[in-house]
């Protein structure tokens, strides 16, 4: 085989050392492999892995050592600074680890400030040296799975090679910048957003899902007994909230769904102030655009989108609806009563479809289920057609049952995104075995998690770490 001969300055000899290792492996690995003996390809896999991340972190080690500044006076963030000492750090790749000798300084004349790692505030680290790119990867895995599992994916993998707690440590910090650049992260977000040739419409829903909450629990009166809790809990369910603004088109078939959630504890009236500017913008961009509030029949949904999503603030008219679906449930509950089951089937069937069709039908309705004359007495506890015949009086008063003229209009009927929201945002997260959560490090996960389920995760995290990065410039 003919040598080739490769030159490489000076300042990459750690690279070169590592070539000449991965030239070595590869040339044994040839030869084996041209031999008839038996050949484990997965420890050869892995091997090309190592030698990949060896070379991952001598390039990242010669990149940052660049990074550094050894001079007298340094402008960071445009306040000007002086060196106070040199040593190393660590900084951590996607591949691992990396040393690299930097020097720290100190805004000039506030001898007690805190020093400044020119390297870190230049590429925009995270917490004590990770590198953008590597924390996004690790909070990305943690919104995914918990972090045991999140470690363990990465390390078959074979990238970060980091232990749970750091994974933990990383992802929650990573979802703490988030939520501080909520705002402006958000704003920029749906600016940036290209509306579809094919949008018509625009439904904004809210909703509510039960969660797994740890509280502290009193202990009981007396000396505690041996081995009890020395921070006894109780595992307690509470209401958490997810909201959607789902894109859709003349058909009323969803296009795109923009999805938020916020914990028991979390700021639900921003949440719908969030709502609403995104919708402005939307229809600052396409002021054509139909606006639909559509939820189940729940009064506090209804109070808390009505407060700010109104006719005078968006300036258009808006239709409500209340999700057919869960009205013909509750129309269901009350047939039961009336036929049985495969007749009580037939008659919601024929119901919807004139739903669908007429307007006005929820009023007749209305009037055949209370001329069945089977409305419970109040000290009945199980009361089905008294709550369909209050859930027609009210939300046919309100009108939020016109499902004809929203069809017609070319609207949606049924709150399917934001259904979907709860079960993928809280369910397939929130809910394992055994799990329970805090407001403030739940309110990480669920920032994180919604950003994943938009597709929004990788224009968000590159707005929210750049906030990181400061300007870094020598002095003249």
């Amino acid at each position: 085989m003919e040598p080739i001969v490769l030159h490489l300055p000076a300042a990459l000899k750690p690279l070169a050392d590592v070539l000449s290792h991965a030239v070595t492996f590869t040339l044994a690995a040839v030869e084996h492999a041209r031999s008839d003996e038996p050949f484990d390809y997965a420890a050869v896999e892995r091997a090309v892995a190592t030698l990949g991340a060896e070379v991952q972190r001598s390039l990242h080690q010669t990149i940052l050592a660049a990074c550094d500044r050894q001079v007298p006076r340094l402008l960071i963030g445009g306040r000007l600074h002086r060196p106070v000492l040199r040593r190393e750090a660590t900084y951590y790749t996607l591949a691992g680890p990396v040393v690299v000798t930097r020097t720290r300084y100190r805004p000039a004349g506030d001898p007690y400030a805190t020093t400044v790692d020119p390297i870190g505030v230049r590429v925009g680290v995270v917490g004590a040296g990770w590198l953008p790119q590597t924390c996004t990867a690790m909070a990305f895995l943690v919104q995914l799975d918990p972090s045991r599992e999140a470690t363990q994916a990465a390390h078959q993998l074979g990238v970060l090679p980091y232990s749970r707690a750091s994974f933990e440590r990383v992802a929650h910090r990573v979802g703490e910048l988030v939520m501080q650049e909520r705002e402006r992260v958000e704003s920029a977000l749906i600016a940036a957003y290209v509306l579809p040739v094919e949008a018509t419409g625009v439904v904004i829903s809210l909703d509510r899902v039960a969660v797994p909450m740890e509280e502290p629990r009193r202990r009981p009166r007396g000396r505690p007994a041996k081995g009890a809790a020395k921070r006894p809990v109780v595992r307690l369910w509470h209401m958490a909230y997810c909201a959607t603004v789902t894109i859709h088109d003349a058909s009323g078939k969803g296009l795109h769904t923009i999805r938020y959630g916020r914990m028991p504890g979390g700021d639900v009236d921003g949440l719908v102030l969030g709502l609403k500017d995104d919708v402005m913008t939307l229809l600052g961009m396409r002021p054509t655009l139909q606006v639909t509030l559509l939820c189940d029949g729940a009064v506090e949904m209804w109070n808390l989108l009505g407060e700010a999503l109104t006719e005078a603030a968006l300036g258009r008219a808006i239709a409500r609806l209340v999700d057919l679906w869960h009205f013909l449930e509750k129309m269901g509950k009350a047939a039961r009563r009336r036929f049985e089951a495969p007749q009580a089937t037939a008659w919601l069937t024929r119901w919807r479809l004139r739903l669908l069709n007429k307007s006005g039908a929820w009023r007749e309705l209305q009037a055949e289920v209370t001329a069945w004359g089977l409305e419970e007495p109040r000290e009945q506890k199980d009361r089905p057609v008294h709550d369909a015949l209050t859930f027609l009086a009210n939300q046919g008063g309100a009108g939020r049952l016109e499902y004809a003229i929203a069809r017609a209009a070319g609207r949606p009927v049924g709150s399917g995104p934001v259904e979907a929201t709860c079960k993928s945002l809280f369910n397939v997260r929130f809910k394992r075995s055994g799990a329970r959560w805090k407001d403030a490090s739940g309110e990480e996960i669920v920032r994180l998690r919604a950003l994943h389920l938009s597709h929004r995760w990788v224009a968000a995290l590159e707005l929210t770490l750049e906030a990181k990065r400061r300007d870094v410039r020598r002095v003249a």
